[in-house]
């Protein structure tokens, strides 16, 4: 693929637990105003019918896009007001049946397929605290409100049928190298990312440079730094204690690691590394899938 994401995210988890045997697989995630709940259900209904026990499923507020794909998608602005109760509305479609009940998704209903409450500001996080659900703060992207967001979160959560305790997730770029050098410079792609978002093009991700400060005005350094600030860049050792520091500052139950590398081998090896720091199982090849 020429991209780092897709818009198709039911199809990638599809493909993704198809090759693999035992890892949870989930979205990161979906964005609710852009689909009627109902769909939403009948997909990761059908997911977790295929795949028994390893599909989580996070929703975002936010339409993750512009004006006029929100019209190709034949979606309303306004559609992200309705966030609270379409939760509400995906979550019942995902439990059992009442006898009353006029619409089923099948696959889906009573499947209970786990939700979480995906933000990068504080509505998410009172949000995901009253339903009792899982939160996700995106701080690779906004970390500014992130100690605030995780204390509202454990300060006002409410126990559920899914959740008896908080449990938070902070999102962290993470790009690994051999060395903190090899580690800057593949940064600059995600850098000139941002930097192009700030300037209102859309362009795939490009290769690394060997100088920033050729791409960005110093105004652009002052944004996107900024929107970069939850970031550890660097060799084995660096990586390895910002993210002890990064879990002793905010007492995360798990990271999200978003490792945006151009080179797809150099991504899987600064996921490797990564994986090394932490102590994680290197994964094995994937077994074939059989056709038929």
């Amino acid at each position: 693929m020429p991209v780092v994401t897709t818009a198709a995210t039911a199809l990638v988890i599809a493909h993704i637990a198809a090759g693999t045997n035992h890892i949870r697989v989930g979205a990161g995630g979906i964005m609710l105003p852009n689909h009627a709940p109902y769909v939403i259900a009948e997909q990761f209904g059908t997911l977790e019918t295929l795949f028994p026990g390893r599909i989580d499923l996070g929703l975002g507020r936010a339409p993750g896009t512009d004006a006029t794909t929100l019209r190709a998608l034949r979606r309303n602005p306004a559609s992200a007001e309705r966030f609270p109760q379409d939760v509400l509305e995906l979550q019942a479609y995902l439990g059992p049946t009442l006898p009353d009940q006029k619409i089923e998704a099948v696959p889906g209903s009573n499947t209970n397929v786990p939700l979480w409450i995906l933000g990068s500001s504080l509505f998410g996080a009172r949000l995901a605290a009253e339903l009792g659900l899982p939160y996700a703060f995106a701080s690779h992207f906004a970390p500014q409100a992130l100690d605030q967001a995780l204390s509202e979160y454990r300060s006002r959560f409410k126990p559920s049928a899914q959740l008896d305790r908080p449990y938070a997730v902070v999102s962290v770029n993470i790009i690994a190298a051999e060395s903190d050098g090899e580690a800057r410079r593949l940064a600059t792609s995600q850098q000139m990312s941002m930097v192009n978002l700030l300037r209102g093009t859309r362009n795939l991700t490009q290769p690394p440079i060997d100088d920033i400060e050729t791409y960005w005005t110093p105004y652009e350094k002052a944004q996107a730094s900024q929107m970069l600030a939850c970031s550890l860049i660097g060799g084995p050792e660096t990586v390895r204690s910002g993210m002890d520091a990064l879990v002793a500052h905010t007492q995360a139950d798990e990271l999200m690691v978003v490792s945006d590398v151009f080179d797809p081998a150099q991504r899987v090896r600064s996921i490797e590394l990564i994986s090394d720091v932490a102590g994680l199982p290197r994964p094995h090849p994937a077994r074939p899938v059989p056709a038929g």
